[in-house]
């Protein structure tokens, strides 16, 4: 397995300047050649999935199966998805017809913003480092990617692989830990999508500032489960521990804590533990059992999520087991979780799912409310109007009812926070629009002039009036607050368009018998 060697710092201006080079050339203002790039990606991924599977167990000894699922088929769809619609979305587009402009002929370009620079994190080093790439290729940027040293067997295998499938002119990897990320920040980009937690995002922003660069931030949060005691429970305890055990826990949007009403909060828990006994069948070793469950990725990582587990005041009903030199943390479930325990700090980003006893929805709805906007909020339940409040009365990254974790893969969606976990957005259309440049541009005829001379001095009361003709028509005036009721004769016409229906039925009936 190739080892991780990182960027000396004095290339990184180096690199930086071949790639405005590159950029510059004009190489990717075809299409054909952008498509050509993203196949010869996608071939780079589908060539070598054993090679990634391999990195990413070595890295965070995570099952193939959990790889090929979360990472390596959505990250060559992904590709696919810019490949097949780069043409389409790459177009110029015309905006509304307008009257006062149509002649002038309006027309919006779609232009690539430069260089551009991705820093992924560890916990999906393929997808949260190739998808967006694909998207800034499509829109016919440059590149540098900075990928985690923290899963240095997958980062150096993406760096090897670049480099024999695709253009070293515009596209290229640098690796390295604080001092060449300190670096490469220093430079002026064209726009930087930063995937990781708040701490660091708070440098990068400050960085991207200094330069007015634009900035995408991809964070996380405490994402919350609610829980209805009419929700089919089977499903949902499946689906919730199933999103914090995949990947160890290690994953921006997993269920980071569940709140469940007082009275249902045994028979829930009870639901876990059966659905954790059909996870890893193996009685003697669960989930330590070989290549059933992922590791925490570093001992810093494992340090925390272990120290948070050992201040908790809760009761540890699943799991709780660890062990330092392997890095293993087993799915944890602990009951009877306050509001100001070491699970509930920060984000967890790790196994253990603490679970927090409330009196009713609006004491869960309030909860939330009261924390930072979550990257994503979840709510397992049948009841339409029950889901409807939580996703009206709640602000989140995502919402979703009855399922966890895979809505950053859903096709046509945007994946995105909200306030401190994180704003813009990305994956598929999102993540070409994310490193385009939306150029607005005119072309305006001479006579145009005969309409629009009113603009050139000397000013008259005449050319005043000709402005205020340009002016759009007002809806009526309003007389006060709309209070939402519905008017009293709209209820009596209703009444009575039922009454002459049926009415009218009845007629109908006796007519025929």
């Amino acid at each position: 397995m190739v080892e991780l060697a990182y960027t000396p710092l004095e290339e990184i201006d180096k690199i930086y300047n071949e790639l405005r080079a590159g950029f510059a050339s004009g190489r990717l203002k075809p299409i054909e050649y952008r498509k050509y790039q993203l196949a010869q990606l996608a071939y780079m991924i589908k060539d070598n999935m054993a090679r990634f599977e391999e990195a990413l167990k070595a890295d965070l000894g995570r099952p193939a199966l959990e790889s090929r699922f979360l990472e390596i088929v959505p990250t060559i769809n992904e590709i696919m998805t810019q490949y097949n619609n780069v043409e389409k979305w790459a177009k110029p587009t015309k905006p509304a017809f307008n009257i006062n402009f149509f002649a002038m002929k309006p027309l919006i370009l779609k232009e690539a913003k430069g260089v551009v620079l991705i820093v992924a994190p560890f916990n999906y080093p393929l997808f949260l480092t190739i998808g967006p790439f694909a998207g800034a290729i499509a829109a016919g940027n440059a590149a540098v990617l900075k990928p985690s040293e923290a899963t240095p067997a997958t980062s150096a295998l993406m760096t090897e692989l670049a480099g024999e499938y695709l253009d070293k002119d515009l596209y290229r990897f640098i690796n390295g830990a604080v001092p060449e990320t300190t670096k490469i920040l220093e430079l002026q980009w064209d726009h930087i999508l930063y995937t990781g937690g708040g701490r660091v995002a708070k440098i990068v922003a400050a960085a991207a500032a200094k330069h007015l660069t634009p900035l995408t931030l991809e964070l996380g949060g405490k994402s919350p489960v609610i829980i209805d005691p009419g929700c089919d429970l089977k499903t949902a305890a499946k689906r919730i521990l199933w999103g914090k055990v995949v990947n160890a826990g290690q994953t921006c949007v997993a269920p980071d804590y569940v709140l469940v009403p007082r009275e249902f909060q045994e028979t829930f828990v009870q639901a876990l533990k059966e659905v954790y006994e059909e996870f890893y069948p193996d009685a003697a070793k669960r989930s330590s059992a070989p290549d059933v469950y992922s590791r925490i990725v570093t001992p810093q990582a494992y340090a925390r999520i272990s120290g948070m587990l050992e201040k908790t005041k809760g009761k540890v009903v699943i799991g709780g087991e660890v062990d330092r030199e392997s890095k293993f943390i087993a799915p944890t479930v602990v009951q009877d979780v306050k509001a100001d325990d070491s699970l509930m700090s920060e984000e967890i980003f790790g196994p253990l799912l603490p679970i927090v006893p409330v009196d009713s929805l609006d004491d869960a709805i309030k909860f939330v409310n009261e924390r930072d906007h979550p990257l994503a909020i979840y709510v397992f339940s049948q009841d339409a109007q029950l889901k409807a409040k939580v996703f009206s009365k709640t602000q989140s990254g995502a919402v979703v009812a009855n399922e966890t974790v895979i809505h950053p893969g859903a096709e046509g969606l945007p994946f995105g926070g909200v306030g401190p976990s994180g704003y813009g957005m990305h994956t598929g259309k999102y993540s070409f629009e994310m490193f385009t440049h939306l150029r607005a541009s005119l072309d305006s005829p001479s006579w145009i002039d005969a309409i629009l001379k009113f603009r050139y001095p000397p000013y008259s009361d005449s050319k005043s009036a000709a402005v205020t003709r340009m002016l759009k028509s007002l809806p009526s005036r309003p007389t006060g607050r709309p209070n939402g009721a519905q008017k009293w004769w709209g209820k009596w016409f209703i009444l009575a368009l039922a009454v002459a229906v049926a009415g009218g039925l009845t007629s109908r009936a006796k007519m025929l018998f």
